[in-house]
């Protein structure tokens, strides 16, 4: 279609045309002259197409109203008065992407899908969601999805539910996540972004409903919208049914959501914060200390990738200046840091974990020192080009796992288009690169540290300090709110809201009617591919290695995998394989420092990334096979350079530097504490499947609380270990890097199989070959049903157990249970009436199984609805269309669009779990043969898991003591 600037094409008029060659893309900028809606297509080949709408979204205060409000426009609207459609596409689309975001100062609602009739589908009700909600019509949303007043007798004390509300109580019982929520507030305390546009659990029950309507009146409106529509579809078609269905039922108006400009600094402000450490927790080492620097402004292509660049170089890699500088320095355990630049006013951070309060000052001193020796003296040359070529090679690589191409590209957009700059500024990076490069002879970087970080006062200083029992008189102070309020209710009033949560669980009790659910599109089974999709793996041998070939067009990028069987390893050196891919590329070699190591990498590479992966045989609950597997992607042409030093990593590796060994040994261990409490659903459904299989016992060990346990073993006896440790290393190292102990992967095209042959010889030279003694893992007895206590304020409650050690067998329509279990059952139950951010039901083929609820509010009753789950399957009827829409969204699930990275790894863990083509094939028969008959039979394996009884709870220490009967042990996560 060709079309002409001013054109009007179904009430849109092109304002502007862009040739984008960075992401091979046309641009079409429109704007839609009844509504006002502003709408750019990004043209292409991409056949997975994107649609998002998003508005513009300053909250006026710490309520979460903008969060809150996300949650709710998707529970039904005026077309699709389902309670919620949301769940429903979940069940029942093909969508390769569906979900809604709230960010500081915008709301956007991506959906994306490869079917055309999908596509449309989903925009359908994703329009009618945002600008036609039901949330006028059910207060009870309101009360859902934000807060409400929990009473269901007189008697009972008062307390708040909601999901955004447990959803923040969880966010908020993470001291790193409570850091980044201050940042902004520091920086920028005179514009929108000192709320929390998430919601503090503080304030989100001063939300009134009143609020809340008219904050949806205001901003939800075409004329404050930003849409993109993204890929190979029909732009007259897109027009035309945006148009026709919901843009020209609107007028323009003026909607003020202008995000004022924060004045800058005059001087940097300091601020101190705390979170909550319990009694027993010693105070040292638990501080965060963290600097901030406002950076230009949004619109400005080349600072904002020229500051990724710099965050990257300064902080992101065992070479970076800055990080080395203050790990040196005793500063912390763990650096970190990051531009963020999806704000008005740009900010770049600074962070320093497991500090003490001590350390304030020399903290700032070393951080300015030697920012001002990098701007003086110049940044080494080798250092910035590795930045340079890593950023790039990753843009250009364009490879994004869980998120499609069109959706990063409008988050991009949007980092402009949002405050009124050119949309295309941060994609159009050709250019920038050219510039940036000039910092290989100039003083590129040197001069943007001295104008934006040396002599920006336009900053921010936090300390973020640890108080014993803090959460404790926070939950007291809350207990104490409530009863107070409680007294100065009426009879009348209490009784008015027992009332209203009456009617919230009658509405949530209620199901859907045939009718309201038939209003959901969806697809028929005839738009479905029968036949799976077969991932290509070809078995070929060099030099003695078998080759497992995957080819692929891969824009000569070479994607090689190398997977080392760790059986040759004794069960308790098992730990050292993580250990190994933690430290492998961050330790001194034979002929590099580690700094230089890891620029070689990033000049000739775009990264080498090493990781403990297993693989259960195919329905064996007891065999499985374990490997650390090696990624090594490269262009083509530097296959040769990168195989060199993974080589020199492999062979040359220096183990016996003792003060690197223990800095890295602390910063592995912070790094990995820093996340514990908000992956407490990771932690607990790892331990279930260490209950009940040998393979998630190994797993346990490398991937899940073992493993920090073990970290923290390390650095605790390290003065007097060291040797021992450094032994073990060398020990596990040779036993690994084993050329009869490798399986090689490897992607291309065909007449690019040539550049692994002639690597090949080079790689194995550096391997030892000796014969392989393999061994049988025993682990030995484990510690069952862990209460696992932190200072979070929610629960995660995992229950699981193995069913086929307990006669029962795989079948594909297992997948079919989760998608039903997870979307209906338990996510009505454990979700929509409990209040839980989330819950999901897997069924391995090993005979592994687990439920797991995420931000719970509650314990025992939580695990009552997962041993209830077999009485809902023993009843569990359902019509010819609601069966198709399950079998649908499970379909989704297995055809999720892969990486070209991740297809071979795919193609190869089924080729080493002895999953054939036949398998994949016949589990997709058994999903789309599925019926309700089927999804009955399952209630005695779902019984039969929840009567082993296997529990894990991992969360609020008080919580887990009041159930303390539930456990065999109560253990704290954090050490």
């Amino acid at each position: 279609m060709t079309l002409r600037i001013n054109e009007v094409l179904h009430g849109f008029k092109l304002k502007d045309t862009k040739e984008l060659k960075e992401i091979s893309s046309k641009a079409y900028v429109f704007e839609h002259e009844k509504s006002g809606a502003k709408l750019i297509k990004i043209e292409n080949d991409d056949d997975n197409k994107v649609f998002s709408i998003g508005f513009r979204t300053p909250p006026e205060d710490s309520t979460g109203l903008t969060h809150i409000l996300e949650h709710s426009v998707l529970c039904g609207s005026r077309k699709f008065n389902t309670k919620e459609p949301f769940v429903e596409l979940l069940k029942g689309s093909l969508n390769t992407f569906l979900n809604a975001m709230t960010y500081p100062d915008k709301t956007i609602y991506p959906v994306a899908s490869r079917n055309e009739k999908d596509y449309f589908n989903l925009m359908d009700v994703y329009m009618d969601a945002v600008l036609y909600p039901n949330i006028y019509k059910y207060p009870e949303i309101f009360m859902q999805e934000g807060w409400h007043y929990n009473i269901e007798d007189p008697k009972d004390d008062l307390a708040y539910n909601g999901v955004v509300y447990n959803e923040m109580k969880g966010a908020y019982s993470s001291p790193e996540s409570l850091l980044y929520r201050m940042v902004n507030k520091t920086v920028l305390p005179d514009t929108p972004y000192k709320e929390s546009s998430g919601g503090d659990p503080e304030f989100i029950p001063d939300l009134s409903y009143e609020q809340f309507l008219n904050f949806h009146k205001k901003y939800y409106h075409p004329s404050n919208s930003y849409i993109l529509v993204y890929g190979d579809g029909d732009l007259d078609k897109e027009l035309g049914f945006l148009d026709q269905n919901y843009l020209s039922n609107f007028d323009r108006v003026e909607v003020d959501s202008d995000i004022p400009t924060q004045k800058a600094f005059q001087e940097m402000s300091e601020n101190e914060f705390e979170y909550g450490v319990s009694e027993e927790d010693s105070l040292e080492d638990k501080t965060y200390l963290n600097l901030n620097f406002v950076i230009g402004n949004a619109d400005e292509g080349e600072l904002a990738l020229a500051f990724e660049i710099l965050a990257h170089m300064l902080l992101k890699t065992p070479a970076a200046p800055l990080k080395k500088a203050l790990l040196d320095n005793g500063i912390g355990k763990a650096i970190s840091g990051e531009y963020s630049g999806s704000i008005k006013q740009p900010v770049f951070s600074i962070i320093a974990k497991n500090c003490n309060e001590g350390d304030k000052e020399k903290f700032k001193a070393i951080v300015f020192s030697t920012l001002e020796e990098l701007a003086s003296k110049g940044i080494d040359k080798e250092t910035v080009e590795a930045s340079i070529n890593r950023i790039e090679f990753e843009l250009r690589e364009g490879e994004y796992d869980g998120y499609p191409k069109g959706l990063i590209h409008y988050t991009r957009i949007m980092d402009s288009w949002l405050y009124g700059g050119d949309p295309f500024v941060h994609l159009q990076y050709d250019n920038y690169f050219e510039n940036i490069k000039a910092a290989l002879k100039e003083d590129y970087f040197e001069n943007l540290i001295r104008k934006y970080i040396l002599e920006n006062k336009h900053s921010s200083f936090i300390m973020l300090k640890p108080k014993k029992n803090l959460n404790e008189e926070k939950q007291k102070a809350l207990k104490d709110k409530l009863t107070d309020i409680k007294k100065s209710f009426s009879e009348e009033q209490v009784n008015e809201l027992i009332n209203k949560c009456k009617n919230l669980k009658e509405r949530q009790n209620a199901p859907d009617t045939e009718e309201d659910l038939a209003s959901i599109p969806m697809l028929s089974i005839d738009d479905i591919d029968r036949k799976a999709e077969i991932l290509p793996i070809e078995e070929r041998n060099i030099n003695g290695v078998k080759v497992l070939y995957h080819k692929l067009f891969t824009n000569k990028i070479a994607y090689l995998n190398l997977y080392f069987n760790c059986d040759a390893l004794n069960s308790d050196d098992v730990v050292y394989v993580r250990f190994l891919a933690d430290i492998l590329g961050k330790l001194d070699t034979k002929n590099y420092d580690y700094g230089t190591l890891s620029n070689k990498i990033n000049i000739n590479t775009g990264g080498i990334a090493y990781s403990p992966v297993s693989y259960s045989i195919n329905g064996d609950p007891d065999n499985f096979n374990p490997y650390l597997l090696i990624n090594l992607k490269t262009l083509l042409n530097k296959l040769d350079n990168g195989v060199e030093l993974l080589g020199e990593i492999i062979k040359n590796t220096v183990y016996d530097k003792e003060d690197r060994l223990l800095q890295l040994i602390k910063e592995i261990r912070s790094r990995i504490e820093g996340r514990l409490i908000d992956n407490g659903h990771r932690l607990a459904l790892r331990k279930i499947l260490s209950y009940c299989t040998e393979k998630g016992k190994y797993d346990e060990i490398t991937l899940g609380l073992s493993y920090y346990e073990f970290l923290c073993k390390l650095e605790d006896s390290f003065s007097t270990e060291k040797q021992d440790i450094i032994s073990k290393l060398k020990e596990v190292s040779k036993a690994l890097f084993n050329k009869n102990n490798l399986i090689i992967s490897y992607s291309s095209e065909e007449e690019d199989y040539k550049t692994l042959e002639e690597v090949a010889p080079k790689l194995v030279s550096y391997l030892e070959e000796s014969d392989i003694d393999a061994r049988v893992f025993s682990f030995g007895e484990i510690v069952t049903n862990e209460g696992l206590l932190t200072q979070g304020n929610v629960q995660y409650v995992a229950k699981g157990g193995n069913y086929i050690k307990k006669g029962f067998s795989y079948n594909g329509a297992l997948n079919v249970l989760e998608t039903i279990s997870g979307f209906d059952y338990l996510w009505n139950n454990v979700r929509v009436k409990g209040g839980a951010y989330g819950v999901f039901a897997n069924f391995r083929r090993d005979g592994g199984a687990y439920i797991v609820s995420y931000r719970d509010p509650n314990l025992k009753e939580t695990i009552k609805i997962y041993d209830d789950m077999k009485d809902y399957l023993n009843n569990f009827t359902s019509n010819e269309r609601e069966m198709t829409k399950y079998i649908i969204g499970t379909i989704r699930k297995l055809d999720y669009p892969l990486t070209t990275a991740s297809k071979s790894e795919v193609a190869v863990a089924n080729y080493l779990s002895n999953i054939t083509s036949e398998d994949i094939q016949r589990e997709r028969d058994e999903v789309l043969k599925a019926d309700e008959k089927v999804i009955r039979s399952f209630a005695p394996l779902v019984q039969c898991v929840m009567e082993q009884d296997l529990i894990c709870v991992v969360g609020n220490e008080n919580k887990i003591k009041e159930n303390k009967e539930l456990f065999n042990t109560l253990e704290k996560v954090i050490k």
